[in-house]
């Protein structure tokens, strides 16, 4: 067991250093994207499937709350929480519907929309994602592998290069949190 509890911590740091270099400045171009529509009245709306509905939960719960400092609440929403609004829309429009209809009725130019996806390619995610962006809206992907489809209709791809979905999944999380941590300090520093 603790070769197999070497190996993986070891391709969690072969991922997270290949985070370090290749995102780096497309983390801080997204941070930098929210501090302007947040700091703008604009909002953050987030999605994703499995794992990556958890992480567009505690994303919205950072900047709703808080991440580490003292501060008045973001406007933030999950488009993955309401399991009536969920239930509804798959049930009379479809599955691939239930993020792309939210979108619809929240959204606002300017607002910054994110799709979490470790595929790349969640339909559901992909058809939200390109309604915001004819609305207006700035895009953002946090994606695995190669970013799937997802990656060439978004304003800004944020692609973990692994097919590894666990280490995809903690490296969005890693990012989520440095996001968070940036977005905190550039408003209420």
């Amino acid at each position: 067991m603790i070769e197999e509890i070497t190996t993986q911590l070891r391709s969690h740091r072969e991922v997270m250093e290949t985070v370090e270099r290749e995102l780096a400045p497309r983390i801080a171009a997204f941070a930098g994207m929210l501090i302007t529509a947040l700091g703008g009245g604009k909002k953050l709306l987030v999605m994703g499937n499995g794992g990556s509905a958890a992480d567009a939960q505690h994303f919205a719960a950072e900047i709703v709350g808080r991440f580490k400092m003292e501060r008045r609440g973001l406007p933030a929403v999950a488009l993955t929480t309401d399991t009536s609004i969920l239930t509804a829309i798959g049930n009379d429009y479809g599955f691939d519907a239930i993020f792309r209809r939210q979108v619809e009725a929240l959204a606002d130019e300017g607002d910054v929309v994110v799709g979490l996806s470790t595929s790349g390619s969640s339909r559901n995610v992909y058809e939200a994602l390109a309604l915001a962006n004819d609305r207006g809206c700035i895009t953002v992907g946090l994606l695995g592998r190669d970013g799937g489809t997802i990656r060439g209709i978004v304003d800004l791809e944020l692609t973990v290069p692994s097919g590894d979905t666990p280490r995809i999944q903690e490296a969005h999380i890693t990012i989520i949190h440095i996001v968070c941590d940036l977005v905190e300090k550039g408003l209420f520093a």
